[in-house]
């Protein structure tokens, strides 16, 4: 696990970058997008994605490789109908969403292998076999004495 210093500007610029897109979207005249739970974890033999996606079907979720970035997209549709359209309230988000994720050196991203299950999407990118170091013989150099003729 990498040690991450603490930047007390990163929050407030995490923050800048919500608020830049309430008002982009307000102004698209679009919804906000939601953005699913994602863990990510490393184990020996890959970096694990796991993304709570509930009520989706797999051919909603699309993943892509490109320059080392791993994203998914997807999007959430409100289906549901009710007589007179009679809500008392409605929280679950809905609309597209975007993730992408900077993949570490060291892995193989043409082998990236998904499964979705339960409503939990779980990616798995393999990581490619480390070099052994190879030790090196240092061999002595011979050096020959030549008499001077006088």
């Amino acid at each position: 696990m990498a040690i991450i210093r603490w930047d007390p500007f990163r929050e407030m610029t995490s923050l800048q970058n919500r608020f830049d897109r309430l008002f982009e979207s307000a102004l698209d005249g679009r919804q906000e997008s939601w953005l699913p739970a994602v863990d990510v974890f490393d184990t020996e033999a890959a970096v694990v994605l796991k993304a709570e996606l509930p009520g989706m079907r797999p051919d909603d979720i699309h993943i892509e490789v490109e320059d080392n970035v791993l994203t998914i997209k997807g999007e959430r549709t409100f289906e549901e109908k009710v007589d007179g359209e009679r809500y008392y309230r409605i929280e679950r988000r809905f609309g597209s969403f975007q993730r992408s994720l900077a993949l570490p050196q060291g892995v193989k991203a043409d082998e990236v292998q998904a499964t979705y299950e339960d409503g939990i999407l779980e990616v798995r990118v393999p990581k490619a076999e480390q070099e052994k170091p190879r030790r090196i013989e240092v061999k002595p150099v011979k050096k020959t004495v030549e008499a001077k003729k006088a």
